[in-house]
Parts: structure tokens; C-alpha cells; sequence
């Protein structure tokens, strides 16, 4: 498989490298985008992700002079979108929204891939960082961290915490928790976050990571207990709440980050291009409103930046499901 795709992208570069050579080429790339540009999500319609697509793709719009049309391809956990976007025309028409689950922990948990999360992409920048926040039901009788993890560890394997499913960026905090912590929470997989908040709410589920944006109402009216955001920094949609890091799980650090990329073999112009669109929409006003109000941080990064901090992810990731034990036969 990886010597097909190898070759693939061998010829695939030869291609582009001709064309490249082509005044017509070049005076495409000088009028970019003279057309729609899709941006493929691997997620369902609704939610943070489709949220930050949305919101990019509306300023990029505004800003590039041509309509950036969302479309979702959802299934198996974001696989899809990325496949489809990987073997597309390498033209700066079709781009996906990277996301860590399946772009940084997929690669660990699938026995294959029909894209490499690297090789198959052109990095254009990274757009956000999201925190998430550790909450436990009320019932469980700890007022903050320190005391949850006395509590969990004087009854190993017998505290929960609920996730959005196998190999999702929630369960990943919860495994990486457990590995920095010494604790043995058991991991409970629901189909979808919601579902998942639905149990804890109920007392079900005992723990669970979730993003801040949809926890922080269901803290704020006190159904659930915040031990801590996941970030290695306190979040500014919640300052009150400190980081699981400056609780006394040191080295603990997660964040569910989103990117941009485009097919390998996009022409550097234009990926300069979309990322220099990419800056001045993170910086807008607009953005910069929508974003706060869900608890999202605008991050960009260089190219170069954007495509080693994948890298670096797939790696610590890989060892996170590793010492977890989490079965990579996820078809």
C-alpha cells in the first residue's frame, strides 16, 4: 500500500512539475480563484468544527472575492472528507479542514488509511486551538483535582468517563490523563458527544473531556464540577478555571486544534496565497467575535510550521494510543 502510494505521488508531483512549467499554468495561478472554492468538512453539518468552517469560509469569501461553499462528508471519523480531498484535483479548488482526530490519532487507531495525514496534503496554516475542559458529576465527592485523583485512585477501574466515541480527541485526553495521572478511569464510548454529556448529566457517567464551549453552560448552572481545562494555559471564555497542569498534572497539555490544507502538489502560490488570506481572516473583527464566544482560540502558522506541528502529533499520539491499549482495528 505505502509503495502504490509512493508511486502515486511520485507521478502525481512529475505531473504538476510539467504543468508548472506551462505560461498557461502560471496565468491561472496569477488569477486564483477565478471560480468556487469547496471546503470539505468530515463531520456532520452543526457542532465546533462545522462551526469553524463555516466562520473561515465565510470571511475567506468576503475576502478572496469568490464563494468558499462548506461541504460535509462525514464517516469514519473524518476518513472520508480526507480521502476525497486527498485524490482531488491539486488546484487550490478543494481543500479539507484538518482536525486532530483525523489527522493525529487516526492514523494510530486504523489498521489503514486511504490518505497519509502528511504526504498527502499541503499544509496552508493551522487556524485554531480549542480547550477542553475535564467536568465530573456533582455526586462524585471531590471539590477539585487533587482530590477526584485521591478519590479515583482508592477505587481503580471503577470511575468512567465518557467520550464521542473511539479514538476521538475526548477519549485522547481522558487516556493521556490517565497515563500522566497513574489513574485508571475506564474509557465509555458514546456515538457522538451529545450523547455522551446526556449520561454524565445523569449521573451515568462519572467524568468526562469535553470541549468548553459546549460544557461551560452546564457549568455555569452548576449541573456539572470543572476540575480543570485541558490546555497547558487557562482559557479566556473561562479564567476562573484552572488548568489540570496548574492543578498538579504537570506536562499535561491538550488542545483540539483545526488546520487547512489542500492536496499534495498544490502550487506554492496559491498555498501562499489561501495562507495569507488564512492571517487576515483570523484577524478580523468578525472572527475574532465568533470565535471567542465558543471558546476558540485563532491560531496561524506558517506552512512549513503548520506541517511539522502535524507531524509532531501523529508521533504523540501514536504513543498515547500505544500505552493506552486502544485496539488500532478500527475499520
Amino acid at each position: 500500500m505505502l509503495a502504490h502510494r509512493s508511486i502515486r505521488r511520485a507521478l502525481r508531483g512529475a505531473l504538476f512539475a510539467c504543468c508548472l512549467a506551462a505560461p498557461a499554468w502560471s496565468g491561472a495561478q496569477q488569477g486564483y480563484p477565478d471560480k468556487p472554492i469547496r471546503l470539505v468538512v468530515g463531520v456532520p453539518p452543526g457542532g465546533t468544527i462545522d462551526l469553524i468552517a463555516r466562520t473561515v469560509g465565510q470571511q475567506l469569501s468576503q475576502q478572496l472575492g469568490q464563494s468558499v461553499v462548506v461541504e460535509n462528508r462525514a464517516g469514519a471519523g473524518g476518513n472520508i472528507g480526507a480521502a476525497f480531498v486527498a485524490k482531488a484535483a491539486p488546484d487550490g479548488y478543494t481543500l479539507f479542514l484538518s482536525v486532530i482526530g483525523t489527522m493525529a490519532i487516526n492514523p494510530s487507531i486504523y489498521k489503514q488509511l486511504p490518505f497519509d495525514p502528511v504526504e498527502d496534503f499541503a499544509a496552508i496554516s493551522q487556524l485554531t486551538s480549542v480547550p477542553q475542559v475535564m467536568v465530573i458529576h456533582p455526586d462524585i465527592p471531590a471539590k477539585n483535582l487533587q482530590e477526584f485523583l485521591a478519590y479515583a485512585k482508592a477505587r481503580p477501574g471503577q470511575i468512567n468517563f465518557g467520550s464521542g466515541g473511539t479514538g476521538t480527541a475526548t477519549q485522547m485526553a481522558g487516556e493521556l490523563f490517565n497515563s500522566v495521572s497513574g489513574a485508571k478511569l475506564v474509557h465509555v464510548p458514546y456515538k457522538g458527544s451529545a450523547p455522551a454529556m446526556t449520561d454524565l448529566l445523569a449521573g451515568r457517567v462519572s467524568a468526562m473531556f469535553e470541549q468548553i464551549s459546549t460544557a461551560l453552560p452546564h457549568i455555569r448552572s452548576n449541573s456539572l464540577r470543572p476540575l480543570g481545562v485541558t490546555t497547558r494555559e487557562r482559557s479566556p471564555a473561562a479564567p476562573d478555571i484552572p488548568s489540570l497542569a496548574e492543578a498538579g498534572l504537570k506536562g499535561y497539555d491538550v488542545s483540539t486544534w483545526h488546520g487547512l490544507v489542500a492536496p499534495a502538489g498544490t502550487p506554492p502560490a496559491i498555498v501562499r496565497r489561501l495562507h495569507d488570506e488564512v492571517v487576515k481572516a483570523l484577524a478580523s473583527p468578525e472572527v475574532k467575535k465568533r470565535f471567542a464566544e465558543g471558546g476558540i482560540i485563532p491560531v496561524s502558522s506558517t506552512p512549513e510550521e503548520f506541517a511539522a506541528f502535524t507531524r509532531s502529533e501523529v508521533e504523540r499520539w501514536r504513543e498515547v494510543v500505544k500505552s493506552s491499549g486502544i485496539a488500532a482495528s478500527v475499520d
